[in-house]
């Protein structure tokens, strides 16, 4: 009909400029995966030099690493602006054609059959969406060619390759494929899962039999086979047979630019012996006298010099007076000895159980030492570094574990009113506390604890707990009498012994950080400490909560007064000591807090370590960790970000660390849907609607986890490598053709995946001798 041709003459242009916007976006979103920014903002790099002569090496260090941030996060900052502008202009204008569509008419006109004009048009404006999306495709082969990964070489350090560099860029969490340990994995594996199921018919009072040594023979094949894929990226190709004979004026182009890219993409897709250049890197590492850590917050690779971590090591030591050195002694035989000659002489005195006391009793060969590491604050002037004393053998940890389970339940319920546990917890109870309390004067203030962990006695740490005991008025925990858990406590924090660079160490002051008794003793200290802080807070309608040594409040004080309390708190104990940072605007844990004239105002927080970096999407995860990643981060933006425009904003700043990580835009744009749809939400959210939809997501109840029934449930776990897509679908199919209608039909097999090392543990070496 005329107006259907006037429609369509009108969309024409509009449809094609849409196709270019399309482009526009796709090629800067492929700009942003393979890190190849446009010239307008690669160019950008501020360097300066600094006289040697005068400023001494550390402090022009610190310079040129700030210069680097500066110029990394100036092109984070203007890639995310970029593309986002590209994609609202691209948002904006596809919508504007779907109304145009969708209200395209469809009645009879004098004299014309509307209803076969539209369907015809509907058909043509499929083919020609269809074509525009190929050519958006072919847009984005050119930068293929140009793609180079890594970042210039440190010349104070050792010189890298640049697949040396591409390997550390892929952050401590990367897994590469390893067929060959998931292979020499596998008997041991069968061999658990054989021992299983035939535990399982045991308990029905029936024989295995046939079946399982049936099943097991096919499963082991079935792995074998898997194992030995030689796995090979699919070139890309396009299906001629599935492109439209509509695009019959574009096969020339589509066969010219196979031919020439393909070589491209075969080239870069290359596979890579990962093994020979972690073992190149790691030879180089150690040869150059250096060292590699997972840095303390931006957990991304962080190499520095020996002489480096030795000097920080002995000024953290002076500094803290918590640890005492015993030379070349070795305290373990002896803490072996007395550990299990404690626990036998509460055994004789029946202050624990037989049971307990084989639960907690150790063998010589199943123990070891404690050793201390430090992780690089690269994010603080002059790189500090975190002790970390990691003990998972150690003799008495046994005891700690056990301990911590049984009082940590305890704290979390008596702690419950002023304790959160993330930031979403802190989001919630400001909500509802600023509904009667806010006001344009209201002050926060975030307050840190000083070195918690050492600078807690040991005597008072253990008292704490009897203190908490005595406050829930509990005679027993667990069957353990509460004279019998000080006593383990009191064992547990005065035995912390560790090896570090060759000499041996006891900690006299404070708990090893790596205990888990450690952290509930801890909560307890402050704990007690602080409830006249909260007393007073709350008697004046103000907020308190805390996070381990992280202390948050919103108070309605001058800040005079609020300046002075804290100088009056930090009286209290000599062994707590607060720092505070009091304003209108604040971050605590991962979350910004505003007063913005009266109004709440929060939003995602980064601390100054952030590195854009999630586990790779070419690492050998299965592909639902990868997901739930995306997920995670969505549902955390919608939660923090009070206005839809931060959300907005944040939403952005995702897409482009997850584009960075290698994730294609197609996956991240799905998993954003799938979010949304796992709350109900079937349209986009914009300005009007984001409010609602917002509260809807807070005041959704969390899943609690449903109790696992372990007599019809049975775990199995597997070594993953990329080969074993298929494989839950084909065991489950093995699973039934041999158990379906045998006395164990009611167990539910449950697969979980077993990783290979991923180059955190590869590359880094914690333990004593080297650093």
């Amino acid at each position: 009909t005329p107006s259907q041709w006037n429609i369509h003459l009108m969309l024409k242009p509009k449809v094609k400029l849409c196709s270019t916007k399309n482009k526009n976006k796709t090629i800067a979103t492929k700009r942003v995966e393979y890190d190849l920014p446009p010239k307008f903002i690669s160019k950008i790099d501020l360097t300066f030099k600094i006289d040697e002569s005068i400023v001494n090496k550390d402090e022009i260090q610190a310079t040129y690493d700030e210069m680097r941030k500066i110029t990394k996060d100036f092109r984070t900052q203007a890639m995310k602006l970029y593309v986002q502008s590209l994609e609202r202009e691209y948002e904006l204008l596809s919508n504007e054609i779907k109304r145009i569509i969708q209200g395209f008419p469809s009645e009879n006109d004098d004299g014309f059959d509307a209803e076969a004009g539209c369907a015809a048009f509907k058909q043509y404006h499929q083919l020609r969406q269809k074509r525009f999306d190929l050519e958006v495709k072919q847009s984005c082969y050119f930068l293929a060619g140009q793609r180079v990964e890594g970042e210039q070489n440190n010349p104070e350090l050792f010189a890298l390759t640049k697949q040396e560099h591409q390997l550390l860029r892929l952050g401590p969490r990367f897994i590469f494929d390893d067929p060959k340990t998931a292979a020499r994995r596998r008997t041991t594996e069968l061999a658990t899962l054989k021992r299983k199921i035939e535990t399982r018919f045991f308990e029905k009072k029936v024989s295995p039999g046939r079946p399982v040594e049936q099943f097991i023979a096919e499963l082991d094949v079935l792995l074998q086979n898997l194992h030995n894929i030689p796995m090979t990226k699919k070139r890309i190709k396009f299906n001629k047979t599935q492109t439209n004979k509509s695009f019959d004026n574009l096969s020339s182009i589509i066969q010219s630019s196979q031919s020439s890219q393909s070589q491209v993409i075969i080239r870069q897709r290359k596979k890579k012996n990962y093994g020979r250049i972690v073992k190149r890197l790691k030879y180089k590492i150690h040869m150059a006298n250096t060292i590699l850590r997972k840095t303390d917050k931006s957990k991304v690779f962080h190499l520095g010099k020996v002489d480096h971590y030795q000097k920080k090591s002995e000024e953290y030591m002076d500094k803290t007076q918590a640890y005492q050195c015993l030379g070349a002694i070795d305290p373990l035989p002896d803490l072996i000895q007395r550990t299990n000659r404690y626990l036998l002489d509460l055994r004789l005195a029946k202050w624990i159980t037989q049971k307990q006391y084989e639960q907690l009793s150790i063998k010589p060969n199943e123990v070891e030492l404690a050793h201390l590491y430090y992780l690089p604050k690269v994010h603080k002037p002059g790189t500090p570094l975190r002790p970390i004393i990691s003990g998972l053998k150690h003799p008495t940890i046994k005891i700690s574990k056990f301990l911590d389970d049984l009082l940590r339940p305890l704290f979390d319920q008596m702690a419950l009113n002023s304790t959160v546990t993330s930031g979403f917890d802190l989001v919630k109870h400001l909500q509802q506390w600023s509904r009667n309390n806010f006001k344009r004067e209201t002050l926060f203030c975030t307050i840190d604890v000083t070195d918690l962990y050492t600078m807690v006695s040991q005597i008072e740490g253990v008292l704490s707990l009897r203190k908490m005991l005595n406050k829930l008025k509990l005679k027993q925990v667990g069957g353990l009498k509460i004279e019998t858990i000080i006593r383990l406590s009191r064992f547990v924090m005065k035995n912390n012994y560790f090896s570090y660079n060759g000499q041996f160490y006891h900690q006299v002051r404070g708990g090893a950080m790596g205990s888990p008794l450690t952290l509930t003793i801890s909560n307890c200290y402050m704990y007690f400490f602080e409830r006249q802080i909260i007393n007073q807070i709350r008697n004046s309608g103000g907020l308190y909560f805390r996070y381990i040594d992280d202390i948050f409040i919103s108070v309605n004080w001058p800040i005079r007064h609020l300046l002075k309390e804290v100088d009056r708190w930090n009286q209290f104990d000599p062994n707590i000591q607060l720092s505070a940072n009091i304003g209108s605007s604040i971050n605590f844990l991962d979350l910004h807090i505003e007063n913005q004239d009266g109004q709440l105002y929060t939003t995602v927080y980064q601390k100054p370590s952030y590195e854009p970096y999630y586990l790779p999407f070419n690492s050998v995860h299965p592909l639902h960790m990868k997901k739930n990643i995306i997920f995670t981060m969505l549902l955390r933006a919608i939660r923090y970000c009070s206005t839809f425009q931060t959300y907005l904003n944040d939403r952005e700043k995702l897409r482009m660390a997850l584009l960075l990580n290698k994730y294609p835009n197609a996956f991240i744009d799905e998993q954003f849907n799938n979010m949304l749809l796992k709350f109900g939400i079937d349209q986009p959210l914009n300005f009007t609607n984001y409010k609602s939809y917002r509260q809807n997501i807070i005041d959704s109840p969390i899943k609690e986890k449903v109790p696992i029934n372990y007599e019809k449930t049975m775990f199995i776990h597997f070594t993953y490598c990329s080969s074993m897509k298929t494989f839950p679908f084909k065991f489950h199919i093995l699973w039934n053709k041999y158990f379906g209608e045998s006395p164990i039909n009611e167990l539910l097999p449950v697969l979980g995946t077993r990783n290979v090392q991923n180059l955190q543990r590869r590359l880094t070496h914690t333990r004593s001798g080297k650093y």
